[in-house]
Protein backbone atom coordinates (compact mmCIF):
# COMPACT_ATOMS: atom_id res chain seq x y z
CA UNK A 1 0.00 0.00 0.00
CA UNK A 2 0.98 3.59 -0.90
CA UNK A 3 0.82 6.33 1.47
CA UNK A 4 0.12 9.62 0.54
CA UNK A 5 1.65 12.45 1.74
CA UNK A 6 0.14 14.55 4.44
CA UNK A 7 0.04 18.17 4.76
CA UNK A 8 1.29 19.94 7.75
CA UNK A 9 -2.10 20.93 9.83
CA UNK A 10 -1.62 24.77 10.91
CA UNK A 11 -1.04 24.13 14.47
CA UNK A 12 1.53 22.05 13.79
CA UNK A 13 3.74 25.06 11.71
CA UNK A 14 2.32 27.06 14.82
CA UNK A 15 4.15 24.74 17.05
CA UNK A 16 7.46 25.49 14.50
CA UNK A 17 7.50 28.61 14.40
CA UNK A 18 6.89 29.09 18.01
CA UNK A 19 10.38 26.42 18.81
CA UNK A 20 11.99 28.37 16.23
CA UNK A 21 11.69 31.21 18.37
CA UNK A 22 12.76 29.35 21.86
CA UNK A 23 15.72 28.23 19.84
CA UNK A 24 16.56 31.55 18.45
CA UNK A 25 16.31 32.36 21.79
CA UNK A 26 18.36 30.55 23.12
CA UNK A 27 21.93 31.39 21.77
CA UNK A 28 22.66 35.23 22.10
CA UNK A 29 24.12 36.18 18.71
CA UNK A 30 20.84 34.30 17.04
CA UNK A 31 18.20 36.28 19.73
CA UNK A 32 19.62 39.62 18.70
CA UNK A 33 18.88 38.44 14.82
CA UNK A 34 15.30 37.90 16.25
CA UNK A 35 14.69 41.30 17.76
CA UNK A 36 13.62 41.89 21.55
CA UNK A 37 10.88 40.34 22.89
CA UNK A 38 8.95 42.42 22.95
CA UNK A 39 9.37 42.80 19.13
CA UNK A 40 9.25 39.25 18.81
CA UNK A 41 5.76 39.62 20.86
CA UNK A 42 4.70 43.04 18.47
CA UNK A 43 5.54 40.83 14.96
CA UNK A 44 4.50 37.19 15.77
CA UNK A 45 1.41 37.35 13.77
CA UNK A 46 2.13 39.65 11.05
CA UNK A 47 5.86 37.62 10.13
CA UNK A 48 3.29 34.47 10.01
CA UNK A 49 0.91 36.34 7.97
CA UNK A 50 2.90 38.36 5.89
CA UNK A 51 6.62 36.14 5.52
CA UNK A 52 5.71 33.13 6.70
CA UNK A 53 6.87 31.71 3.48
CA UNK A 54 10.77 32.14 5.22
CA UNK A 55 9.99 30.87 8.51
CA UNK A 56 12.29 29.74 10.44
CA UNK A 57 14.41 32.17 8.72
CA UNK A 58 15.00 35.45 10.14
CA UNK A 59 17.11 36.97 8.27
CA UNK A 60 14.78 36.25 5.20
CA UNK A 61 11.64 37.56 7.51
CA UNK A 62 13.33 40.30 8.65
CA UNK A 63 13.84 41.62 5.12
CA UNK A 64 10.12 40.86 3.86
CA UNK A 65 8.73 42.43 6.64
CA UNK A 66 11.35 45.68 5.91
CA UNK A 67 10.12 44.90 2.87
CA UNK A 68 6.55 44.52 3.61
CA UNK A 69 6.22 47.05 6.50
CA UNK A 70 3.10 48.60 4.86
CA UNK A 71 1.34 45.55 4.85
CA UNK A 72 2.15 45.26 9.06
CA UNK A 73 0.09 46.03 11.93
CA UNK A 74 0.27 50.05 13.48
CA UNK A 75 2.52 48.02 16.83
CA UNK A 76 4.70 45.91 14.90
CA UNK A 77 5.12 48.83 12.27
CA UNK A 78 6.57 50.83 14.76
CA UNK A 79 9.04 48.26 15.28
CA UNK A 80 10.65 49.14 11.99
CA UNK A 81 11.21 52.76 12.63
Amino acid sequence: MIEEPTMTPPMNQACTVFAAIVLLAATPSAANAAGTPDQRRACRQDAMRVCGEFIPDVKRITACMEKNVRKLSPLCRRQFR
